[in-house]
């Protein structure tokens, strides 16, 4: 590597150390949430110390999202309705998104166009989940592993505007994934930049490796790979149906190793495309917390 090339990865790891921590109660949620003897008592006191996070939680419990018919204003009864699980990758995705879209914006990539991708997967990976008989309590670690899959684009979107711009420009001209784009010109991915910050923030499980890996999945083989796998198709079936936008117009293809590993055929895309986009409608919501 370069001087040039360390000096950018420098910038990028300067970036990420100033990023603002995730709140102690985001990381008492998480931490709560791997104990498997918590109670939804629990998990309201840990909650309840932090109104910002009640009221994202009540706001996205009450939405069409979730589609309860009924308002819900008593937390405790929402993490009973809900699942645990399900309430801890609210408070999760919702406070990693607004840490994110906090920073400066930048010309490399419109953020609206990344954030609704980058929802698009979330949405799919849930669906494919459920079509393939997924335990309902687990399917929103699907979605959370789904929206935050891109997550290191956005240090050096922010970081590195001008050559950004240009990796993204290269990456459409010479037809190349946008992955393979950022190696060769900044010396670094949006995986390995998204390692920093799940190092930075202790996003260990699910989210970590989905971040980590799903540009670089056929060698895992770890406790998440079906979550990995299932985004990995789904990151697929966004960019093949141009649902938002995240610098990748030429993806690179998926190997059978997804399809058989997942059991399900080439077909499944245009299969659930109706209830993907129904459901990002009502996802929405994430986008206006």
């Amino acid at each position: 590597m370069g001087a040039a090339m360390r000096d950018l990865n420098r910038e990028i790891e300067k970036y990420i150390g100033n990023m603002p921590s995730l709140p102690t109660s985001v990381a008492k949620v998480l931490e709560v949430c791997n104990n498997p003897r918590t109670s939804p008592a629990d998990l309201n006191h840990v909650i309840s110390l932090d109104p910002v996070l009640v009221g994202r939680v009540l706001k996205l419990i009450n939405s069409a999202y979730y589609g309860l018919g009924q308002q819900v204003t008593n937390l405790v009864r929402a993490i009973i309705m809900l699942g645990i699980n399900t309430v801890k990758n609210l408070a999760l995705s919702t406070t990693v998104m607004g840490n994110l879209s906090a920073g400066k914006n930048s010309s490399g990539l419109d953020m609206e166009g990344f954030w609704r991708h980058s929802l698009c997967v979330g949405v799919a990976s849930k669906v494919l989940a459920k079509r393939r008989g997924v335990d309902p309590k687990l399917t929103e670690e699907y979605f959370t592993a789904g929206l935050l899959h891109d997550i290191g684009k956005i240090p050096l979107n922010a970081v590195l505007s001008k050559e950004y711009m240009l990796t993204v420009s290269v990456a459409d001209r010479e037809r190349l994934p946008l992955f393979l784009a950022e190696e060769k010109m900044l010396g670094i991915n949006h995986c390995g930049s998204g390692m920093l910050i799940v190092k930075a923030w202790k996003l260990e499980g699910p989210v970590g490796a989905t971040v980590a890996y799903h540009h670089n999945y056929s060698g895992y083989t770890d406790a998440h790979q079906d979550i990995l796998f299932t985004v990995v198709a789904a990151n697929r079936f966004a960019s093949l149906m141009e649902i938002g936008f995240s610098g990748d117009r030429y993806p690179e293809k998926m190997g059978d190793q997804i399809w058989e590993t997942l059991g399900v055929d080439r077909d499944v895309f245009e299969e659930i495309e109706k209830t993907v986009n129904e459901e990002i409608e009502k996802a929405k919501i994430f986008l206006r917390l």
